[in-house]
């Protein structure tokens, strides 16, 4: 079929008239008034022939005429890549000929430079696209526009966006013109300051209502051209998916439901990336269990805990909402960084989230569940921090202990897949209750030394100070096992040209087919190949699964030839370093305060002893979930030669119930694939609100007028690690697509201890999230290296090759220009961070 009248076009025909036919078809399907008009079909796109005798003897049949050309591409105007303004559209086409040559203009626009690079960012396939072509009449307008029935920029559902101009929308569409601009809100969609520009009251109210209506018809929030003819008629020329929307999370009515405000908190495990849905099921059920075991009902997580959008995200609407706590809250969360604390600041004010009274029965409830959490926890907590302050080395002994402990629990091998499934659910029982809480004490007793220190120190402190006593850090695992990939890389010398010329990818496929020489690295991989990027979440590959940002680490380190900058020596300067910063402090405070000075520097000195645990008790938790995600994914593949599953891996896109129905027969396939999409187009997704409403609100993304102004050359951020560095910006969104060289800025989106090894050569840090007590700040501090945390949008706000300059005392990040042979560091070592 070379054409199809748009009236006749169906459902489920995108690959047929591609993605801009089939919404005009959903929209004449709904009722809605669409300039009629005709498609020309993906098949003839593929035969490379224009059909002209019956593409002319359609457009006869639609009057002749002045018509609109516009392409239609069957990977275009779709859920979750709207290709807007990426392929041609042709308008006041008149005349056989100029129609030939307008529809020849819209097949090549499939090929243009433009289309291309924004299939390749939204990851789509490389494939050839096929290429539609809607010819419909063409309006003459008075006013014309573009209408979001979703506010694009704040996200916030119960808003509709009108763009509008005189004559012709295409000034909208390109951007080319200014602009009148509209913001409908709720039954009564115009404020009397609006009444003005193009658009009347009545055709505003019009408008709105259209909008809701097709956005009930075609079953989510759209992006709508639309035209006024000179009879005061509203057409419709376009309708699309806002494809930038962040999601709802589920079962909410972002209109008549009860306002809630959640927090983004997977970022503080590295967790930028959507969690697969067995990582939350398994987090979820471990968190249950935990509660059960310790006496508190497990319901608390079902309530606390929220997945949106495969995001971990904390429900806050408990805390905004309490009278006694409802002023403390900005405070609560200024840990995840100041735009963060500014966005809640912002919800406080809105009459919504007004602090109100709990019920008798939730109060009793939330009092009767916080004792018993305080009872289980508090005491032996407090006790364990104190003995550890006390005696330091036989704390760090005993943690460490509890790690071995852990590792030498048997693994034991269920007899079929249902067993192995029941018994994943509680591998981590043991651990969480046992080694994982007795584990913990030694960090509590350095976070409380280290709060006792600057609380004496108050007055004296300089910004900056207190972190750089924390720097080269002793006892860290994440830091031993840096330093043992530095002793790998080392022994890899020999092979230098192999592991820097050969891409990560393409070296662990050899690695896992035994084709590379060897050098330390399976040792190394048996020690810590549990570890890897978003390492809480069972659905990530481990380094034992996929060594590619091993490799990665690796060919960065091997650029590093200055002894001086290799990773031994600058942990051990950066070490160096700290305790000359906490000896000054201390000498400057006893001159006014001696025995407060006297008093802190005690304190900071057992903070050195024992902050460095840190990483422990996570580390530890990895051995069980290890076990976990090795007993799911044998489940898998049993599964999968019974033929209830396409792949072990499919396992991962089920919850832990689901997989035991699986396992009992039951026929989920289709529902993995739409996840798998789902977790695809997620994956995608560049940037994630830190705050989220139940109306779809980023309440940081709101105009803000209380940020202090430095200038369009510098970004603000939250310090979390000090001193000063210099370098070219390395945009990196995960550690296997590192192409990192000594004194790198490295920005990213998050970091976890996946990440530390490519901490080794950089010559600072810059991430869009985070919190200073966070794995990838505790370990830039160690080795000395400059962060900045939670600027936003730094990873599209910086370019690559950008060279600029981190301080991380002040939190602030200065554009100084582009990167060239002058600019970079000595490539024998990055220069060292100045405090």
């Amino acid at each position: 079929m070379d054409l199809i009248d748009l009236a006749r076009i169906t459902p489920g025909t995108t690959e047929l008239v591609g993605g801009k036919a089939a919404g005009l078809g959903a929209l004449i399907a709904a009722g809605e008034r669409v300039p009629d008009g005709f498609c020309l079909t993906t098949e003839a796109y593929r035969s490379g022939t224009v059909p002209e005798r019956a593409l002319l003897a359609a457009y006869e049949r639609l009057g002749g005429g002045r018509v609109a050309v516009r392409s239609s591409a069957t990977a275009e105007d779709l859920p979750d890549a709207s290709f807007a303004g990426q392929q041609d559209t042709v308008l006041d086409v008149e005349g056989e000929h100029a129609l030939l040559e307008a529809v020849r203009r819209c097949w090549a626009s499939v090929h243009s430079e433009r289309a291309v690079a924004y299939r390749a960012g939204q990851g789509l396939d490389a494939g050839d696209p096929a290429m539609a072509v809607v010819v419909q009449r063409m309006i003459t307008p008075t006013a014309a526009g573009v209408m979001f029935t979703t506010n694009p920029l704040t996200g916030t559902r119960t808003e509709t966006v009108v763009d509008a101009v005189p004559g012709l929308g295409t000034g909208v569409v390109d951007g080319s013109t200014e602009t009148d601009h509209y913001v409908l809100t709720g039954h009564e969609p115009l404020p009397g300051a609006q009444a003005h520009g193009c658009l009347s009251p009545a055709r505003l109210r019009e408008l709105h209502r259209t909008g809701q209506r097709v956005q009930r018809a075609l079953g989510g929030p759209q992006d709508v051209e639309f035209a006024y003819d000179t009879d005061g008629t509203l057409w419709l020329l376009q309708s699309r998916p806002i494809t930038t929307l962040f999601p709802l999370p589920r079962g909410t009515d972002p209109v008549h439901g009860d306002p809630r405000i959640y927090l983004e908190v997977g970022h503080m495990q590295g967790l930028r990336r959507p969690v697969t849905p067995m990582g939350v099921s398994v987090l979820r059920e471990t968190t249950r269990r935990w509660l059960q075991i310790i006496g508190v009902d497990h319901v608390l997580v079902d309530r606390f805990l929220v997945d949106i959008g495969g995001r971990l995200f904390v429900d806050l609407t408990g805390f905004v909402r309490s009278p006694r706590l409802h002023s403390g809250v900005p405070e609560m969360v200024q840990v995840y960084g100041p735009a963060v604390a500014r966005g809640v600041r912002r919800v406080l004010d809105d009459p919504r989230y007004a602090p109100r009274p709990a019920g008798p029965g939730q109060r009793a409830f939330s009092v009767r569940a916080t004792a018993r959490l305080l009872l289980a926890v508090v005491p032996a907590s407090l006790l364990g921090a104190l003995r550890a302050l006390a005696r330091p080395a036989a704390a760090r002994e005993r943690a460490f202990r509890e790690l071995e402990r852990v590792r030498r629990q048997p693994r034991n091998e269920p007899a079929d897949p249902a067993s192995r499934i029941r018994s994943a659910s509680g591998l981590q029982d043991a651990t969480m209750t046992g080694p994982m809480m007795r584990s913990l004490p030694p960090l509590w007793a350095a976070l409380l030394a280290q709060g006792v220190a600057g609380r004496l120190l108050r007055g004296v402190l300089q910004p900056g100070e207190l972190n750089a006593t924390l720097r080269g850090m002793p006892h860290n695992v994440t830091t031993r096992m840096d330093l043992e990939l530095w002793s790998v890389a080392e022994a890899g010398r020999p092979h230098r040209e192999l592991l820097t010329g050969t891409a990560p990818d393409e070296l662990a496929a050899r690695f896992s087919r035994g084709e590379l020489p060897e050098f330390g690295l399976t040792a190394f991989l048996a020690e810590y190949g549990i570890r890897g990027s978003a390492e809480i979440d069972v659905g990530a590959p481990r380094w034992a699964d996929d060594p590619t940002p091993v490799f990665a680490a690796l060919a960065g380190y091997l650029q590093v030839t200055d002894p001086e900058q290799a990773p031994p020596a600058r942990f051990a300067r950066a070490a160096g370093e700290a305790e000359a910063a906490l000896a000054e402090l201390v000498d400057r405070a006893s001159r006014t305060r001696p025995l407060r000075a006297r008093v802190a520097g005690a304190m900071l000195r057992r903070s050195r002893e024992l902050a460095g645990l840190r990483e422990l008790p996570k580390f530890l938790w990895l051995s069980p979930l290890a076990e976990v995600r090795r007993q799911l994914l044998t489940a898998g593949a049993e599964l999968t030669e019974r033929g209830l599953l396409e792949q072990p891996e499919d396992v991962m896109f089920l919850t832990l119930d689901e997989a035991l129905d699986v396992a009992h027969g039951a026929d989920l396939r289709a529902a993995v694939d739409g996840r798998r999409r789902e977790h695809r187009r997620e994956a995608r997704r560049r940037q994630v609100p830190g705050l989220l409403l139940s109306d779809g609100t980023n309440p940081m993304a709101l105009p803000d007028d209380t940020v202090a102004e430095h200038g369009p050359d510098v970004l603000v951020g939250q310090p979390a690690a000090t001193g000063v560095a210099t370098g070219p910006v390395r945009i990196v969104h995960h550690p296997s697509e590192a192409r990192l060289q000594p004194g790198d800025i490295l920005v990213a989106p998050t970091t976890d201890p996946g990440w530390t090894p490519l901490f080794l050569t950089l010559g600072g840090l810059v991430t869009e999230t985070g919190s200073t007590i966070a794995h990838g700040p505790t370990v830039a501090r160690e080795y000395g290296i400059p962060a900045v945390i939670c600027v936003p949008d730094a990873t599209t706000r910086l370019t690559e090759g950008q060279v600029v300059t981190v301080d991380g005392a002040t939190g602030l990040i200065r554009i100084h220009g582009t990167d060239d042979d002058a600019q970079r560091p000595d490539v024998q070592g990055p220069p060292g961070p100045r405090a």
